[in-house]
């Protein structure tokens, strides 16, 4: 299902503010953040220069929800019944998807994945 106007509002709003984002893994909210293994075709430096920082890829997120990019809601297995929020995106055609998973968590956004997508 994809989500409403207000929903993406706050996503990119949150993903835009430092303060308001996180990605640090918990039992109870698992994380598998790894911008670093991820080219970024942006990027002006070579290797090994050439992957997304932590903030470079919380600023692809607010970019891609600010530009309408689709996003799939879907219900989290921890914790149970929470809800998600995820974009497939493509970065380059040669390249697997990149795999972006986010959750809304008492005023501010949590990602829980970033990395190439292991599925199409």
């Amino acid at each position: 299902m994809s989500i409403n106007d207000a929903t993406r509002r706050q996503l990119a709003n949150l993903a835009g503010r430092p303060s308001k984002r996180n990605a640090k893994f918990s039992r109870d909210r698992p994380t598998d953040w790894r911008p670093h293994q991820v080219r970024n075709p942006d990027a002006e430096l070579g290797p090994p220069h050439d992957v997304f920082t932590d903030a470079g890829a919380w600023e692809l997120i607010a970019s891609k929800l600010e530009h309408g990019h689709d996003v799939e809601e879907v219900k989290l297995l921890k914790p149970a019944g929470s809800t998600g929020y995820v974009m497939k995106i493509m970065l380059e055609e040669t390249m697997p998807l990149l795999y972006v998973k986010l959750q809304l968590r008492h005023g501010t956004i949590l990602g829980r994945s970033f990395h190439y997508s292991e599925h199409e």
